[in-house]
């Protein structure tokens, strides 16, 4: 295990050297030159380990292919992880270090500038005692998100090339640009993939599964207000401003983002803008249960009409909008792939742990195109943050995961 370790590890700290931050103002695919640079170096690399049907199309999707290595026929299994970092933190300059047997304790990523990953603020640090965990600078994001899930793909094939002794049936791989701004599966090529089912392997700590995401929606107010001088504004004004307070102040506070968890649901305001004359508010609107998802669609209608009953026909007008759905739909009929991913795990000494994603993945939009793709644990932690890491320890088990997934398919 310690060559496919130092293996992993030396892609991954080059990977994260190269600068993917998507952007979402962006009209191109991929929306950032930077992830095109790190397809092209992927692309070579793959081509380097004598994989087949290396294909980088022109919208930066990577398609690879590692060929069967037994007679019986089995199903097509695939792996994905995506080539972006978040726009929150910047990906440039990334400086990763290693800290060996982490001892426990406050980490101090950077002395001159005070930066420091401390206990108090993440204490799930201290679960990673005597892990080699991988920091950054404290200047940018470290990139485990998801760098870490391709090098962890990358690793388990070479581990499945230099172990000829392991049967598995053809297995594809896939590298997406623009997954941290929902775009990720937008041009993704399910047809060409040619997968029974895959998994993305972007999920945070060691064990996670997770086949279950919010049903996502979006709402955007838009008010038309009356500015007059505020002088002489008796019985002439509507301030748009205050249409906007009455919005925020209809939808229940107790169910925002700041107060649920698990599988709560929530309305999450994301902007107040304008002014008088003029204002927009805009919500995210989120739940597992699609019946009650479609009751807090439908909640918004109200508050929209509420508010045109009492300032007048035209005041509010409500852009209203479906985003993605929750993926269990699609996965549930074929379970036995959750059951294949927990095998893996528990044979990698991982316990799995399965709970919803209170997100949205790759995963569930491809699911809905027709590629049924829960999500396995990478090993990051404190994502799109300067106090990222990740334990190589929890990546290795990641790699066997995916190893033993590989592996696994043929005896369904």
């Amino acid at each position: 295990m310690n060559d496919i370790k130092n293996y992993m590890l030396e892609r991954f700290l080059k990977y994260v050297t190269f600068d993917t931050e998507s952007c979402d103002d962006a009209t191109v695919v991929p929306t950032t030159e930077g992830q095109f640079v790190f397809a092209r170096h992927l692309e070579q690399e793959l081509k380097a380990m004598g994989l087949e049907e290396v294909l980088l199309d022109d919208k930066g999707y990577l398609y690879a292919t590692l060929p069967a290595n037994c007679d019986k026929e089995m199903p097509v299994v695939g792996f994905i992880a995506h080539l972006d970092t978040s726009p929150d933190m910047s990906g440039r300059d990334v400086k990763p270090r290693v800290v060996e047997n982490y001892a426990g304790g406050d980490i101090v990523l950077n002395e001159k500038d005070n930066i420091v990953l401390r206990v108090a603020d993440f204490p799930e640090v201290e679960n990673y005692k005597g892990d080699d965990i991988i920091v950054t600078d404290g200047n940018t994001l470290l990139g485990a998100d998801d760098k870490a899930g391709v090098a962890e793909i990358v690793a388990a094939v070479a581990y499945l090339q230099a172990h000829p002794e392991i049967k598995h049936g053809k297995v594809r791989i896939a590298f997406n640009p623009d997954e941290e701004i929902g775009r990720g599966a937008h041009s993704f090529n399910v047809p060409l993939f040619g997968c029974d089912w895959a998994y993305t392997v972007d999920g945070s700590c060691e064990g996670e599964l997770e086949f279950e995401n919010f049903n996502a929606g979006s709402a955007l107010f838009s008010i038309q207000g009356r500015n007059v001088h505020p002088g002489y504004a008796k019985g002439k004004m509507l301030n748009a401003l205050r249409v906007a307070a009455d919005i925020v102040d209809t939808v229940p506070a107790a169910e925002s983002p700041e107060c649920t968890e698990g599988y709560e649901g929530f309305y999450h305001l994301m902007s107040i803008n304008g002014g008088v004359d003029h204002a927009q508010v805009s919500y995210i609107i989120r739940d597992h249960n699609r019946e009650i998802f479609e009751r807090r669609m439908a909640f918004m209608k109200e508050t929209a009409a509420r508010m045109n009953a009492k300032y007048g026909d035209g005041t509010v007008a409500l852009e209203l909008k479906e985003q993605y759905r929750n993926m269990r739909e699609q996965v549930e009929p074929k379970m036995h792939i959750i059951e294949l991913a927990k095998n893996a795990m528990e044979q990698a000494g991982v316990a799995p742990v399965v709970k919803p994603i209170r997100g949205g993945t790759d995963g569930a939009q491809l699911s809905f195109m027709g590629l049924p793709c829960p999500n396995l644990f990478a090993g990051g932690i404190n994502f799109h943050s300067r106090y990222e890491f990740v334990s190589v320890q929890v990546m290795e088990k990641a790699v066997m995961t995916i190893v033993n997934i590989a592996a696994g398919v043929k005896a369904l």
